[in-house]
């Protein structure tokens, strides 16, 4: 184990949405895993503008301990979101994302501290073991991880496991929307991340009900579309547009020289011929999708260029009283 690779402070991250129920078996089980570890811990609980109770509950805890931070949205801004207030208010070498339902168990944060130190920048959960129904949970979930491992060309077996570890640089390097929390490690790739993973323990659901649906699959596949283009065409969208213009293009300019020949050498009428108008629109087409591809290009270099926006609201932050604001004790 190199030095340089030694984590120091660590930042806990959890969404919560409508878990009343699980937080104080949450708050539990984490100060017992808090208290073995022999450095800085802080937990980040963020309220994903729940409805139940759990924001006085996450109050509560925040006053029981100065090590918790609550982070209050106005609304419900979803998983994602919740997970980028949270990495926002992390001030950890090292940041641990875990769902709050407890089906992730922290006691495998330690392992996968130790795992990070390896030399890894982002350690991915594997549930290898799945507490989940086969038909709406498991095989949707194997049939995405296989489609993201394939089309992202970063193989993992789970990445719908929300419990993963990552180095703070990171992060720093990843901008969330949408449902894009999944795609952390390809995204953390694109960085230049090593990324890993290693089986964890995987709880049964006893609190609550579950927040996902088949109807999530769609919004995965689309966001998978995206983080494609990302990996492979951020910088330069104008060859993914570009080259289809071309090809488009060209094939309708030849066929119109073509149709001109005709008319021209045996004064063939074209008024009345379907390839006449084919020609035209596909000549058109290429033309707009080279347009759109350097549109595209201002617009990638405006990203890039443009002062970053967080994807969410904050209505308040709760620390313990006396607190001035986010960190470890005595900072």
């Amino acid at each position: 184990m190199v030095a340089d690779n030694i984590v120091g402070r660590v930042s806990i991250v959890a969404p919560v949405y409508n878990e009343v129920d699980a937080l104080w078996p949450l708050y539990e089980a984490l100060v017992e895993v808090m208290d073995s570890m022999n450095r800085p811990v802080e937990v980040i609980l963020v309220n994903d503008g729940s409805s139940d109770g759990s924001a006085e509950r996450l109050d509560e805890i925040a006053e029981k301990d100065e090590r918790f931070t609550i982070v209050h949205l106005r609304r419900n801004f979803g998983q994602t979101a919740a997970m980028a207030a949270g990495f926002d208010h992390a001030r950890g070498e090292a940041v641990i994302a875990m769902d709050a339902d407890m089906q992730n168990d922290p006691k495998d944060i330690p392992r996968l501290l130790e795992k990070l130190e390896e030399g890894y920048d982002v350690v991915s959960g594997w549930r290898k073991d799945r507490k989940d129904t086969w038909l709406t949970r498991k095989l949707p979930s194997q049939t995405a991880n296989w489609l993201i491992s394939k089309v992202t060309g970063v193989p993992l077996h789970d990445y719908g496991c929300s419990l993963k570890a990552y180095r703070s640089e990171v992060l720093k390097d990843v901008k969330l929307y949408g449902e894009m929390h999944r795609f952390i490690p390809a995204l953390a790739k694109l960085a230049g991340g090593r990324v890993t993973e290693m089986p964890v323990t995987h709880h049964a659901r006893v609190y609550g009900k579950t927040k996902y649906g088949l109807g999530r699959i769609l919004r995965v596949v689309l966001d998978l579309v995206t983080v494609k283009f990302l990996l492979t065409y951020a910088t330069r969208p104008l060859q993914v547009f570009g080259r289809w213009g071309i090809i488009l293009g060209g094939i309708g300019f030849v066929y119109a020289l073509y149709l001109t020949f005709l008319k021209l050498a045996y004064g063939e009428a074209l008024a009345n011929r379907p390839g006449l108008m084919l020609a035209v629109l596909m000549i058109l087409t290429g033309v707009q999708l080279i347009s759109m591809g350097l549109i595209a290009e201002l617009q990638a270099r405006t990203y890039y260029e443009a002062q970053d926006k967080p994807v969410y609201t904050v209505r308040y932050v709760k620390y313990k009283t006396g607190r001035k604001r986010a960190g470890f004790p005595g900072d």
